[in-house]
């Protein structure tokens, strides 16, 4: 696998999981746009690639608006004469309960994720089309898009929406070659590293040491380079056939989620009357009715802290 000749736009990969894809990609032959709100991070990231022996450029602007997609683009093609590949990264978080929530903190992650994975897939993909290129679309979700989670009305929002987006888009750009898929990473991250039941995991990988066995098997959390081939492979040659997927890596494991679909489907003839419900709910649903957020097996006693 090669991506020699491939130019890829990174948004928010001045740091953490996005520097880890821009990173591999370069590695894997791409001239790498990277993006990041904090200018010293995004040249740092540029550096990093280039002492490496990669291509890189940066734009340091905050994703959302339009005109910030229009900058990215613009960078790819008048640095790197055009664009193959885009990762759609950038995000930030506001967490609180539903009703401690203001409007601020749900427009923000809302804007942030959700508009500027729009917007920036907009004028890449309108970009290609025009120009009659194929291309690859990388969106990143998460298991709260998933699965839910408390405190997090906004990204899941966001997060699942990002993957219906990517549902759709793998449908009306399938004709001009260029495919859409969701990667769902499980990480260390900066969220995940305030949360005591991970403190082992994330304690050894900032010691530079490799994660305990529990956490990269049998939970499939480990380090953002362990989601960065994920990334690169999707952006390949090899991948062409590869569209409308939602795709779950971390640590040892690697999983394609199942798109939604029915667990239970019966008739009423004359339609479902609030009477009929009454007599005949409890049997259809109770025995099928679907979990809800993420449940962890207890830690090994050794991990505990």
């Amino acid at each position: 696998m090669s991506l020699q000749g491939k130019v890829a736009i990174v948004t928010g990969s001045g740091r953490g999981l996005g520097l880890a894809y821009a990173q591999e990609l370069a590695r894997q032959g791409a001239a790498v746009v990277i993006n990041d709100v904090d200018e010293q991070a995004a040249a740092d990231a540029v550096a990093t690639i280039e002492s490496e022996g990669g291509r890189a450029t940066a734009v340091v602007a905050p994703v959302g608006p339009t005109e910030t997609a229009q900058k990215l683009l613009a960078a790819a093609v008048e640095t790197f004469g055009g664009v193959d590949i885009l990762v759609t990264n950038a995000g930030v978080l506001r967490d609180k309960t539903l009703w401690k929530m203001t409007d601020d903190d749900f427009d923000t992650v809302i804007g942030v994720h959700l508009r500027g994975t729009f917007t920036c897939v907009r004028e890449v993909a309108t970009h290609l089309r025009e120009a009659g290129k194929p291309g690859r679309i990388i969106c990143i979700g998460s298991p709260t898009g998933q699965r839910g989670n408390f405190g997090q009305t906004n990204y899941a929002a966001a997060k699942a929406g990002i993957v219906g987006m990517v549902r759709t888009w793998a449908l009306e750009l399938k004709k001009a070659g260029i495919t859409a898929n969701a990667v769902i990473p499980v990480a260390a991250t900066a969220m995940t590293s305030t949360i005591p039941y991970f403190a082992a995991a994330v304690e050894a990988s900032e010691r530079g040491e490799a994660m305990p066995a529990f956490f990269r098997h049998d939970l499939g959390f480990g380090t953002s380079e362990d989601v960065a081939g994920v990334i690169a492979y999707l952006a390949s040659d090899d991948a062409a056939h590869i569209t409308g997927q939602a795709i779950g890596v971390g640590g040892d494991r690697i999983q394609l989620w199942s798109h939604p679909e029915p667990v239970v489907t019966a008739y009423h003839e004359g339609g479902w009357s609030t009477e009929a419900l009454q007599a005949e709910a409890h049997e259809l649903f109770d025995a099928q009715l679907q979990s809800v957020g993420e449940s962890f097996p207890p830690l090994p006693e050794e991990l505990q802290r």
